[in-house]
């Protein structure tokens, strides 16, 4: 075979190729509801975190109403202890809202999801551990759940039981705000308060979204002012000069 033939030969074998490739489903899915699998009776578990102001209820809220569009059958639920906007209604920081049932603890969830088909959770961070055996109860029952929740408290740590949820999860969401001081993408919930208490229920008065630097220059700032300074007479009298 000639040169010319073999290159040929090597140019229709890759057009095979690619019809062929052609031929196949793509596996790309633009969105999650895409990727049920008929033959497979079990749900999955959808984590969206991030700081406070970062849009985590408005995304939950936006794929909770794709669900309802949907005609599918969708229960949300918050903790009861969050009535900041509504004692009922989970209420984004754009007004924008959806019904939800408080509930006092995780446990009470599984008893009031039954014959769902998504089940919408915010501010999953508030809610003792034993939400992520309802999450996994739920998905593992044929349930998609949707969980909103900030991942870190406002001293910079993992926030109760989403550590937890975003592991087991199949897909985790990270939405950020845009830092209030430099302009820069922000994944921190600074407390302008001296509240030390871990649950404190707040909006724009007492926190404020802010990057990496912006955070840790903040926090620095907030505990040099807490240090105790001597006036320039009382170090004096103590030193004797």
């Amino acid at each position: 075979m000639g040169l010319y033939a073999a290159r040929f030969f090597v140019f229709l074998k890759s057009l095979q190729d690619i019809d062929g490739l052609l031929q196949q489903p793509l596996n790309y899915k633009m969105f999650l509801e895409n990727t049920v699998n008929h033959e497979e009776q079990f749900g999955w578990i959808e984590v969206i975190c991030g700081s406070m102001f970062s849009g985590k209820t408005e995304e939950l809220i936006r794929r909770l109403k794709r669900a309802q569009f949907a005609n599918q059958k969708v229960e949300i639920f918050k903790p009861a202890i969050d009535v900041r906007y509504d004692e009922e209604k989970v209420v984004s920081h754009d007004s924008n809202e959806i019904h939800s049932t408080p509930v006092p603890a995780a446990a009470n969830i599984p008893l009031l999801a039954s014959g769902c088909q998504v089940v919408g959770i915010d501010e999953a961070q508030f809610f003792d551990d034993e939400i992520v055996t309802v999450c996994n109860t739920l998905a593992n029952r044929g349930i998609r759940v949707i969980v909103a929740g900030l991942d870190m408290d406002f001293k910079g740590n993992p926030f109760g039981p989403m550590p937890a949820l975003m592991a087991t999860a199949e897909y985790v969401t990270k939405v950020h705000a845009v830092c209030t001081r430099t302009g820069n993408l922000a994944q921190y919930s600074y407390r302008k308060t001296s509240n030390e208490s871990v649950v404190m229920l707040g909006e724009q008065q007492e926190y404020e979204p802010l990057s990496r630097g912006a955070y840790y220059k903040a926090m620095l700032t907030s505990k040099v002012k807490d240090i105790p300074v001597n006036d320039a007479q009382e170090i004096k009298n103590k030193t004797g000069s």
